[in-house]
């Protein structure tokens, strides 16, 4: 089911896939995508639809939506505004009837699962995990290469609007605000941080600096040999959904 949401006046666009058996209310995971590094599939990206599946046959009601800028959703890139439209699809999910309210986690990949930190040291949430998370952004975007991190943006089609990025340099503190290592350990919920050995674009020893910071319980799983996009990565995938079965969410 398709729907959309309006966050500071900018479309959301939200799938939700609902459990063909059980009974309501059903326990729910938000998956949050990672920024984009090429331009958008039309339709959305496809890569996460398997996923989603997946995770409803095995009982959870499954949201995906884009971020602002990504996708089928409006706006441009901004990733100060991404924890805004991660909160308003939590909200969306607090009031659905079919939904049961304390039992909402989220999976989040790379730069949503940064999101999806942030989100979780503010708001309740029954279980977070975090597939290949970057403690923090500096590294990835240097100050120095701001110019050229605008124009990819665009060339991509994650920046539409001719006169976005309004002040650069504010909307690059956008990134750097997000910052899952200063906000891990307010999480008062369940963390699993999945991350590949041979990812070449966060570092393993980002998962190892988030494991030490968040409190317990927690769950260290790193994948030997694996990338980046764990999305792509069958034992990532089923390593958080065990995870989360294994929570007795169900």
């Amino acid at each position: 089911m398709k729907t959309a949401l309006s966050v500071d006046g900018i479309r959301i666009a939200v799938e939700v896939y609902i459990p063909e058996t059980g009974t309501a209310p059903f326990p729910s995971v938000i998956v949050c995508h990672g920024i984009p590094s090429g331009r958008p599939v039309q339709g959305g990206d496809p890569g996460y639809r398997p996923l989603a599946r997946k995770f409803a046959e095995a009982g959870l009601l499954t949201v995906l939506f884009n971020f602002r800028g990504c996708g089928e959703s409006g706006g441009n890139i901004d990733l100060g505004g991404w924890p805004r439209d991660l909160s308003a699809v939590l909200d969306l999910l607090e009031g659905r009837e079919d939904v049961d309210a304390k039992k909402i986690s989220l999976l989040g990949f790379s730069g949503g699962a940064a999101v999806s930190c942030i989100t979780a040291a503010s708001r309740r949430v029954a279980a977070v995990a975090l597939a290949a998370c970057p403690a923090e952004f500096t590294f990835l975007f240097p100050r120095e290469g701001l110019t050229e991190m605008i124009a990819r943006a665009r060339e991509i089609g994650a920046i539409r609007d001719r006169e976005f990025p309004e002040d650069p340099w504010k909307w690059l503190e956008g990134f750097y605000g997000i910052r899952p290592e200063y906000y891990i350990e307010k999480i008062n919920a369940p963390v699993l941080i999945i991350h590949g050995t041979a990812d070449d674009v966060v570092p393993v020893s980002h998962a190892h600096l988030l494991y030490s910071l968040a409190a317990e319980p927690k769950e260290l799983v790193l994948l030997e040999g694996a990338g980046h996009r764990l999305r792509q990565e069958t034992a990532a995938v089923e390593a958080a959904l065990n995870w989360l079965l294994q929570l007795n969410l169900l």
